[in-house]
């Protein structure tokens, strides 16, 4: 159906540059051809390549990241003096160039995907392995020869970097809003870890989207984000526990969004995925807060959209 009339406003933008490390809060952020910029750039591995992420680790939610405040406006290019910041619980700082590393570190996967990234060298290396207290080190996504396809049909001729599945993940404030009054203890929604925050929509309307547009910028609706263990982890604290996973099995499972279907798996939906269409580097803009998001294309249920999720690997988003 066209819902063309449907206005709401983009509330909040978060960057994730470590995958599975806190967020940045930023008032805009400038697109790639395949994502918000220094989103999942980096990544932390294991001894044998493999990343790590809360699912794991949970401490890795207690690391804080910084980037200079103008590395979110377009066109800024790094200079040598231009450093990611990473500080945690117990740790120095590290200061981690903004120049592209010449090292490279080989057999490096996430999920499905293996091959080769940039290291960030034994500094960055003896950091975390100190903090995590098992052999680690720091990777940056080699944008200029890696190619990582989107893990989904419908969304096969997208790339993403180091993010478990789309390039951006849409949440509204209603909708955590919703789930907190079914909840004993409310939660935040930095837990859903979600890339574009968007306010004054009815709760959970986000699902049906099929396509909108921001700023000049047109994202497709991918499918619902089937949610892993990460959302029990409190942000906070890095502390796990059942919630909200098990209140948002009582009314956002996929036996109660889709009852008619086949075959369920017994997963929970929280968010939109979603993909940015007509991106180009003459035309490419930025998002900024407070820029209305405007619905050009949305479903009329639960049976038109995706409702999906790998019944082999937990993905969510990280």
């Amino acid at each position: 159906m066209d819902a063309g009339e449907q206005v709401t406003k983009l509330k909040s933008i978060f960057v994730y540059p470590i995958k599975s490390c806190r967020p940045i809060s930023t008032p805009q952020a400038s697109l790639t051809p395949n994502r918000l910029r220094w989103d999942r750039l980096w990544m932390v591995i294991n001894s044998k390549g493999r990343m790590y992420t809360q699912r794991v680790q949970p401490k890795l939610a207690l690391i804080q990241v910084d980037l200079p405040p103008e590395a979110f406006s377009p066109a800024w290019i790094p200079n040598q003096t231009s450093f990611l910041v990473i500080n945690g619980p117990g740790m120095n700082a590290l200061k981690i160039p903004l120049a592209v590393p010449s090292a490279v570190a080989d057999g490096v996967s996430v999920w499905e995907w293996s091959g080769s990234a940039l290291d960030e060298g034994d500094e960055a290396a003896n950091w975390f392995s100190h903090y995590i207290g098992k052999p680690s080190r720091l990777v940056r996504f080699d944008e200029s020869s890696a190619y990582r396809p989107v893990n989904s049909d419908y969304a096969r001729t997208h790339t993403v970097n180091f993010t478990d599945m789309y390039p951006f993940l849409l949440l509204s404030q209603e909708s955590v809003n919703e789930l907190n009054e079914h909840l004993s203890e409310p939660v935040s929604l930095n837990r859903f870890r979600a890339n574009l925050i968007v306010d004054g929509c009815k709760p959970f309307s986000e699902d049906l989207w099929d396509e909108i547009e921001i700023n000049g910028l047109v994202f497709h609706g991918g499918e619902l984000c089937d949610r892993c263990k990460v959302p029990t982890i409190n942000q906070e604290t890095a502390e796990m526990g059942s919630e909200p996973t098990k209140t948002l099995m009582k009314f956002r499972s996929d036996k109660i969004l889709r009852p008619s279907a086949q075959k369920h798996q017994g997963k929970v939906y929280m968010g939109q995925f979603m993909v940015c269409t007509n991106y180009s580097g003459e035309t490419g803009k930025a998002i900024r807060v407070g820029d209305h998001v405007r619905v050009l294309k949305a479903f009329s249920s639960y049976d038109e959209c995706i409702i999906l999720g790998s019944p082999a690997l937990p993905f969510g988003t990280d």
